[in-house]
């Protein structure tokens, strides 16, 4: 009784070292394609219900998409209402003199009779939350105090922003007519003149909700059984067509918990009922648009289909376990062992041993795999030369891309100063460019000290000063220590060249720009800010792409400089360094370097070979 087993063992041992691996995965296989075929009406059932389920998410985020469309047009609406009120009239408006307070008012009449549907009042208030001017509502009722309001503090705590709020009844102003409004609240930080004099306020827009409410009312999902409600960020209702029954009490809503789903399609539970829900941001506010669908109305009634395919399922799991466990130790041994061989050689053992036994296709494997391995050492020591290559010549190009264009101007202004018997000047310019070029040429080398970085830096505003004839002012701030680190050469250059070119050309006597080095942590930051003329935020966003975008309008240059530079960090030390660009119309620009903290030692790795 004892030798049987093992003879019969032994003989589908030896069976399973002259079989081929075709063979036994072909009898693997076939099992596995017969147990297939029984639950295929299950995979088939719950891959409808699964569609059944995607086509409904899609059919929710498509009404969304063109309810928050309605509702972004309704608010761009009231924001261009907000912004023809500050830039057209507010900040062309001195409140010291009697008729340009009555051009305000006057102005503010005529807007608000444009969109006297959607609007129910405009006022200005100054920092103090005094009524400045105001339309068609223009008394304050005694029991109000404006600086007090929910819409007046976050103006004036976060001014760069726009505010809207909750819908509320409009309590602020007295109406003879004595109607109540229900109103939602955009408000704003100005700056307010009076007497030459920048002063803070407060600009508030009444719009009507009846605008918000119609867009959003006659939404319906599924034949009436699902519905839409709108809310702020932080969870607070703002539109629900059962909006009474909540505020009653008598209805509840899960509105807390929607305020942190992210855009897309969720699945929650809500008293005892499960339910789909969608979610869309709405821009500019922070609102979001949630569409709910019970899921009852999402599939019929699969209760016999589903048990059945659960029995079905089951069994054949039990089967493949069963059936793969059995195969598997006869089958993948040899494989597992290659594959243990591989794993070693990802690890780094240089000397793996890939003679593996088992079937003649798994030896031949083995054999192959060793002579590949061999092979791709040698492959991937080419790579890494030529990428290595590469990557030098890249850096060389962008590095021979520095437009020095300003050479022959500089030539030109100091023939000039020479010829009209400005001697110390011309010698003070030819010995900044000096200066200039020895540190532009830095010996050969790519990676040089802040400090050198920073001394050329001055020595090119030393020449476009005298250029330009101190039309701008300059001033440079280190912090200890940082001069002492390493960067790649000629980045901040190009830089001021834009600043003085596009920044400062047409500044008269008062144009300003700021060089600042420090360190935040295991970063270098260098910042150039100029007071120009500033740009758009769509401007700014092509900036730094390696391509235009032709539908935003060209800026004044090309931002080869800045894309330059860019490039050139990022190529050199990765891309989580590199540059970054804040600016807006009329508020000057601000361009951040950012690189990595490099010490002398740490320098040397990107030294190119030969340098010292």
């Amino acid at each position: 009784m004892d030798k049987k087993p093992s003879g019969f063992k032994a003989r589908w041992k030896a069976r399973y070292h002259h079989a081929s691996i075709q063979l036994i995965l072909s009898i693997a296989f076939t099992a596995v394609a017969v147990i297939g075929m029984l639950f295929l009406g299950m995979a088939l059932l719950l891959r409808f219900s699964s569609s059944a389920n995607e086509m409904a998410a899609e059919s929710s985020q498509r009404v969304l998409a063109q309810v928050n469309w309605n509702l972004d047009s309704y608010l761009r609406n009231m924001m261009r209402v907000s912004d023809t009120v500050y830039y057209r009239v507010i900040k062309s408006a001195d409140l010291e003199q009697s008729d340009t307070a009555q051009e305000l008012r006057d102005a503010l009449k005529l807007l608000y009779a444009k969109d006297r549907d959607v609007l129910v009042s405009l006022a200005v208030f100054d920092g103090n939350g005094e009524l400045i001017s105001a339309t068609p509502l223009t008394e304050l009722k005694n029991s109000v105090t404006p600086s007090r309001e929910g819409w007046f503090t976050a103006a004036m705590e976060r001014i760069e922003n726009l505010h809207f709020s909750t819908p509320h009844v409009q309590h602020l102003f007295e109406d003879p007519d004595a109607r109540y409004h229900w109103v939602v609240s955009l408000s704003r930080h100005v700056e307010l003149t009076r007497g030459g004099v920048i002063q803070s306020g407060v600009l508030l827009v009444d719009m009507n909700f009846s605008g918000i409410e119609q867009i959003c009312k006659d939404v319906s999902f599924f034949d009436g059984q699902g519905y839409l409600y709108l809310i702020d960020g932080n969870g607070e209702i703002i539109y629900h067509p059962r909006q009474q029954l909540l505020y009653a009490g008598l209805q509840e809503e899960n509105n807390l918990t929607a305020a942190g789903y992210s855009d897309g399609t969720h699945t929650e539970i809500f008293q005892s009922q499960r339910r789909q829900v969608t979610v869309k941001t709405v821009g500019y506010t922070g609102w979001k648009l949630v569409g709910v669908v019970p899921a009852e109305t999402l599939r019929d009634n699969y209760s016999q289909l589903l048990l059945f395919a659960l029995f079905i399922v089951s069994f054949s799991i039990f089967l493949l376990v069963f059936v793969n466990l059995r195969l598997s130790e006869w089958i993948t041994a040899p494989m597992k062992k290659l594959d243990h061989a591989v794993r070693e050689l990802e690890r780094g053992v240089e000397s793996v041993d890939f003679n593996v036994d088992g079937p003649y296709e798994v030896e031949h494997l083995s054999h192959s795999v060793q002579s590949m391995i061999s092979t791709m050492r040698h492959l991937m020591e080419d790579v890494l030369r030529q990428e290595e290559e590469k990557r030098r010549s890249e850096l060389d190009v962008l590095q021979s891309q520095i437009n020095p264009h300003f050479l022959y101007n500089t030539l030109d202004s100091v023939v000039w100063m020479t010829e009209n018997g400005r001697t110390q000047e011309a010698v003070v310019m030819l010995t900044a460019l000096a200066r200039f070029f020895r540190i532009s040429l830095s010996k050969g080398s790519n990676i040089i000290p802040i400090g050198d970085e920073i001394e050329h830096a001055r020595n090119y505003l030393t020449i476009q000063k005298m250029r330009y004839k101190n039309k701008f002012s300059a001033d440079i701030s280190v912090e200890p220590g940082v001069e002492k680190l390493y960067t790649i050469k000629l980045i901040i250059q190009p830089i001021l060249e834009n600043a003085i070119y596009h920044g400062m050309e047409y500044a008269d006597g008062d144009g300003e720009i700021h060089i600042r080095a420090f360190r935040e942590e295991e970063t270098v930051v260098i910042e150039v800010e100029d007071n120009g003329p500033g740009m758009s935020e769509e401007i700014v966003e092509q900036l730094l792409k390696p391509t235009r975008d032709v539908s935003v309008p060209k800026a004044k240059g090309s931002g080869i400089g800045f894309r330059n530079v860019h490039q050139r960090i990022q190529l050199t030390f990765g891309s989580a360094y590199g540059l970054t660009i804040r600016s807006e119309p009329d508020n000057g620009t601000v361009v951040r370097i950012c690189l990595p903290v490099l010490e002398e030692e740490d320098a040397r790795k990107y030294r190119k070979e030969g340098e010292r």
